[in-house]
């Protein structure tokens, strides 16, 4: 049996991406191992679903560059001394690196040196995640070092993966063989998605009177919820019955709550809190709408959301800011597009939908059409042929149809 090891600087439980990838892989018949950092459980190494997790306990506290660069270069230097011990008791015929950061695919040299092919899972767009995050302009030294050190580290991996089309070509503008690069997006694992759903205790039976829009992922500024308050509050009273609930936590909390309450839309705006993931597909079940009112800049305009496809799978019109990524994927008859960082743009198109019984039914069954070709079982297919690609079959794997290395699936 051929093992792959990945390695991620982040909890992996909680990461959506590499998880779908590594039981792709237990599935599949490799043997899979994770690096990561330890979660809040505080076990040093566990199993779950067939993947072995090893973690070091490294907060993430960020904040300042120096602080960013402190973290990264600890995770770096842990994984740097644990790979030549794991390939010496594991052989791993991959090493899948998810940024960031972008150079933590020179930690497992040595297990390049020993055999391993490395993959480069480009999570995110490093520069533009830091002129978006700290206001650096492009011209910037620390911006054209890191597009420097980005294009070191993409010519060092044996391969490439990409999340959209977008970023794609962004990096093949800055060097990167299109050829060397595969596009995995993000895409929800229907199985595992509605897998052990049910119904919270805390939700109960909905109002059918009640028009519930809904926002489910992490309270921070880039996502817009105080857009989205500001758009209900102007609305609101023509909008009988309707209410804006928003699922999860995260710094921005009470900031929102206070905003609700200064807004007079206190008692019709819901903050859930924190929703455990299996319970999240019976929340949306619950709502009429999906809202996602991302800011849009340099960096979130190449945004493609989990939450997105979420939505999609369970049928549900989304509301959601005009993004490069999405509409690169989404026409105008699939979604209900508003201008980003529009709060009066957005309150109409609330309105709209809410008006438009007929509307509402009509746009979820067009996103399912185009999101069709970009679902998670097609997905995983072109992850395999990847990896079959580069280090041939596990054991017990069954054959798979051959993989364009641009992303495409062969006919």
């Amino acid at each position: 049996m051929k093992s792959v090891c990945f390695i991620v600087q982040m909890v992996y439980d909680v990461d959506v991406r590499v998880r779908r990838k590594a039981e792709a892989l237990v599935a599949a018949g490799y043997s899979v191992d994770v690096l990561a950092l330890r979660a809040a459980h505080g076990k040093k190494s566990y199993s779950l679903n067939g993947v072995t997790v090893e973690t070091v306990s490294l907060g993430k506290k960020r904040g300042s560059l120096a602080r960013y660069l402190f973290e990264y270069s600890a995770f770096f230097l842990w994984v740097f001394v644990r790979m030549p011990l794991q390939m010496l008791r594991r052989r791993y015929a991959a090493i899948d690196v998810n940024t960031l950061p972008d150079f933590l695919i020179f930690a497992p040299v040595v297990a390049r040196w020993m055999g391993a092919k490395l993959i480069l899972d480009m999570h995110e767009i490093t520069p533009e995640f830091y002129m978006s995050k700290y206001g650096l302009p492009e011209t910037s030294l620390w911006v054209r070092l890191m597009k420097c050190l980005e294009k070191i580290s993409f010519n060092f991996a044996d391969h490439v993966i990409t999340i959209n089309d977008p970023i794609q070509h962004l990096l093949v503008n800055r060097g990167l063989p299109r050829s060397k690069s595969t596009i995995v997006m993000n895409a929800v694992d229907e199985a595992r998605f509605f897998e052990k759903s049910n119904l919270p205790a805390a939700l109960g039976p909905l109002d059918r009177k009640k028009f519930v829009m809904m926002y489910h992922g992490t309270l921070t500024h880039i996502y817009g919820l105080d857009i989205a308050i500001e758009a209900f509050a102007l609305v609101h009273k023509e909008m009988e019955g309707a209410e804006l609930w928003i699922l999860g936590s995260g710094p921005e909390k009470d900031a929102l709550s206070n905003l609700a309450q200064e807004r007079g839309v206190a008692s019709k705006v819901r903050l859930v809190g924190q929703v455990e993931s299996a319970e999240i597909p019976s929340w949306l079940s619950e709502c009429d709408v999906g809202v996602l009112p991302i800011r849009r800049d340099i960096f979130l305009d190449f945004a493609f959301p989990n939450k997105l496809p979420e939505f999609i799978v369970m049928g549900k019109t989304v509301i959601v800011s005009r993004l490069k990524a999405i509409r690169h994927y989404f026409s105008e008859d699939a979604l209900a597009y508003f201008e980003p960082d529009n709060p009066a743009n957005l309150s109409q198109r609330m309105l709209g939908i809410y008006r438009d019984p007929q509307l509402r039914a009509q746009l979820p069954i067009k996103a399912k059409d185009e999101y069709a070709p970009l679902c998670w079982s097609l997905m995983k297919q072109r992850y395999l042929g990847l990896i079959k690609d580069l280090v041939g079959s596990a054991e017990r794997v069954s054959e798979e149809p051959s993989i364009v290395r641009t992303g495409v699936v062969a006919k």
